[in-house]
């Protein structure tokens, strides 16, 4: 999609993502401004250094406080909202307030784009989502309805609002990457949770990619899922510290052993178009998701896209060229 001359905010635009999305912007649409919306002053001066040109504007704020989103949004033609409370832990011990950022936040967001006549709205979710068993799946699950759903109050105007989910990041701050290279460094053991475990694996690239294509190919309401391939947690340790021996630690409080990225039942709303798997809501009342999605191959019945049954696997050597780059 050619996005030059618009105009994007980008909600938690400090974080992995935003960073990555941003660099995509700045050196792909030249004439398109990139609005970094967060709270953290720090991350947005250390980021502002970076990028000192004007297709990138600072705004201070949270998507918390529904009036500076809807200042935030108003003249934007899209809308990327990354912001979101994701440390596990952190979430389980602080329920109420992920509640604020996640669901509360993504109302906020859904209600000042559509007020403001935002054209496209992309949300970012998480594997998490699916049949959560933590605070921070169970938000983000929330805010994915929100979004689905807020297609509903749209009707009207021309927003359109979808959302995209996936794995753990490549690279992320929150990645176990730097974890194990510190534990490696420092304690000569890597502590691992379970060996049997297992996850999705994107990088920022990817990522970005999904987000500009949902901008592109939703009507709204769709969520959209990239077929990524899977690791198991030891490869993973095996590629960053060779040799360096593992304890084995358990599994934290709110942690899956294996993720899912489709369900069974989502199944028999989801559809394949060759690059993405793509969730259509059980309940819409709005036009243009059966013409849109007409050609597209819905899956088989009973169909579970999950880590440890995926077809798709990074070797030891797969890790250590991605890590490397």
């Amino acid at each position: 999609m050619d996005l030059s001359g618009a105009t994007i905010l980008l909600t938690g635009g400090t974080g992995s993502f935003g960073h990555a999305f941003v660099e995509r912007i700045v050196t792909t649409f030249p004439d398109t401004t990139v609005r970094v919306f967060s709270r953290d002053e720090l991350k947005q001066s250390e980021m502002q250094r970076r990028y000192d040109t004007n297709q990138v504007r600072w705004m201070l704020g949270d998507v918390r406080n529904r009036s500076r989103m809807t200042r935030a949004v108003q003249g934007c033609d899209f809308v990327v909202h990354a912001a979101a409370m994701k440390q596990v832990p952190a979430c389980e011990y602080n329920p109420f307030e992920s509640v604020q950022t996640n669901i509360l936040g993504a109302q906020h967001v859904v209600d000042a784009a559509i007020d403001s006549g935002v054209r496209k709205v992309v949300a970012l979710s998480t594997d998490k989502a699916v049949n959560p068993v933590n605070t921070y799946g169970a938000t983000k699950l929330a805010a994915e309805k929100i979004f689905v759903q807020g297609n509903a109050y749209a009707q009207g105007t021309e927003t359109a609002l979808a959302c995209v989910r996936y794995g753990n990041v490549v690279g992320s701050r929150g990645s176990v990457v730097p974890a194990f290279r510190r534990q490696a460094e420092e304690n000569g053991v890597l502590t691992i949770t379970d060996p049997r475990m297992t996850r999705f694996w994107i990088t920022l690239e990817q990522a970005v990619d999904l987000v500009l294509t949902a901008i592109d190919e939703s009507v709204g309401g769709e969520i959209f899922v990239p077929k990524i391939p899977s690791m198991r947690v030891t490869d993973l340790a095996e590629a960053i510290a060779p040799g360096v021996p593992h304890e084995h630690v358990g599994i934290r409080p709110g942690e899956k052993l294996h993720e899912t990225l489709l369900t069974a039942e989502e199944a028999r709303n989801t559809v394949d178009n060759g690059r993405n798997y793509v969730v259509l809501p059980q309940i819409a009342f709005w036009s243009g998701l059966e013409e849109r999605w007409a050609d597209a191959k819905p899956v088989d019945e009973g169909f579970e896209y999950a880590s440890h049954t995926n077809d798709e696997w990074l070797s030891v050597d797969d890790l250590k060229a991605l890590i490397d780059s």
